[in-house]
């Protein structure tokens, strides 16, 4: 499959996040979070298949992200631990996200792609669908995991 090809069959959040500050961002392209589009029309969450084909695979869809949007692959890593599937006429769909490793957000580089970085308190206006992949995603990052012990 094309770069092309894997990013239809699945979707992108691009996040960044400062652990030091705390300080989660989001990509959106005008009021979508997701890329290279928004969901497909009707398209409803479902359960993660037992066989994850080639199509899906995580690490081919990091290879296709940093292609097709020429992302620094040392400065990016996909988020394993957060996995969403959707199904859309007759074909799933996989939501990964991307979290930028690099110091500050690379705001020009995604500029350059056509969209913003902004804090899950500003994205007001973007699908509701989105925003709650985006709630989960805060939730992984900022929520964390209660130490042992407390």
């Amino acid at each position: 499959m094309s770069s092309s090809q894997i990013l239809q069959a699945n979707r992108v959040i691009l996040a960044h996040f400062d652990s030091y500050s705390a300080a989660l961002l989001f990509a959106r392209w005008d009021k979508c979070l997701l890329a290279p589009g928004p969901l497909p029309e009707g398209a409803v969450a479902m359960p993660m298949p037992e066989r994850i084909d080639p199509g899906h695979d995580g690490e081919a869809v990091l290879q296709a992200a940093v292609a097709a949007w020429q992302l620094k692959p040392d400065e990016i890593v996909r988020m394993p631990e957060f996995d969403a599937w959707f199904m859309a006429d007759g074909q799933p769909i996989r939501v990964h996200v991307l979290r930028f490793t690099c110091f500050e957000a690379p705001a020009a580089l995604i500029e350059a792609q056509g969209a913003v970085f902004k804090p899950i308190s500003e994205l007001r206006g973007s699908a509701m669908s989105e925003l709650m992949l985006l709630r989960e995603v805060f939730n992984i990052l900022v929520g964390g995991a209660q130490r042992a012990g407390t």
